[in-house]
C-alpha cells in the first residue's frame, strides 16, 4: 500500500452541470486518516492549430476566476459520451471556425491533480480550412494569430499563464522542431 490511500467514505456535497465534489475520508499507508476534498470532473481537449507558415490561433477571453482576459489555446469540455477527438475537432470549429486535416494526438495532462480529477487531452491540428465561428451563446472571445516562435516567448515570459496552453506551445514548438 505504498503511497495509496483506500477511501473509507465519500459524500457527495456538490453535483453542477460542469462538476461534482466529493468529501471523502482516506485511510494512509501508515494507517492514520485524512480528508480529500475531490472536484470529478468529465476532463476536457484542448487543440493547437498551426498553419503551414508555423502560426498559431489563440483565443483571448474573460476568465471570471482570475477577473483577467486570458490568452489559451481553443479548448473545451467533454460532453458526456463524447469522445475527445471529438471534442477537441467541435471545439476548433465552434471557436476558431476550422477544421483540418491532419489531427495528431499529443497526449493528456492533469491540471490540477491534487485534488481534481479533470484530464485535458491535447490535439495539434495541421492543414488547416476556415468555414465559420460559432461560439455557444454565454462564450465571448477573439481570435488571433502569431508565430508559434513568438508563442513560445510569451510562455517563457509568463504573459501566457494557462498550464494546458504552456504544455501544448512547448510540446508543439518541439515536434515542429522549433
Amino acid at each position: 500500500m505504498h503511497l495509496e490511500e483506500k477511501t473509507i467514505s465519500s459524500e457527495k456535497i456538490y453535483e453542477g452541470p460542469i462538476f461534482t465534489i466529493t468529501h471523502d475520508t482516506v485511510t494512509l499507508e501508515n494507517g492514520n486518516t485524512a480528508i480529500r476534498d475531490v472536484l470529478l470532473h468529465h476532463g476536457g481537449v484542448c487543440v493547437i492549430p498551426v498553419t503551414d507558415e508555423n502560426e498559431i490561433y489563440l483565443v483571448k477571453q474573460f476568465r471570471y476566476p482570475f477577473r483577467e482576459v486570458t490568452t489559451e489555446v481553443p479548448a473545451g469540455k467533454l460532453e458526456k459520451g463524447e469522445s475527445h477527438a471529438e471534442c477537441g475537432r467541435r471545439e476548433l470549429l465552434e471557436e476558431t471556425g476550422c477544421t483540418c486535416e491532419e489531427y495528431i494526438y499529443l497526449g493528456e495532462m492533469y491540471p490540477t491533480p491534487a485534488y481534481n480529477s479533470e484530464i485535458t487531452h491535447m490535439y495539434l491540428a495541421r492543414g488547416l480550412k476556415f468555414d465559420h465561428q460559432s461560439l455557444d451563446p454565454d462564450e465571448f472571445l477573439d481570435v488571433e494569430k502569431i508565430p508559434l516562435s513568438k508563442a513560445v516567448e510569451l510562455v517563457m515570459d509568463g504573459t501566457i499563464k494557462d498550464g494546458k496552453t504552456q504544455i501544448i506551445i512547448l510540446k508543439a514548438a518541439r515536434i515542429l522542431g522549433m
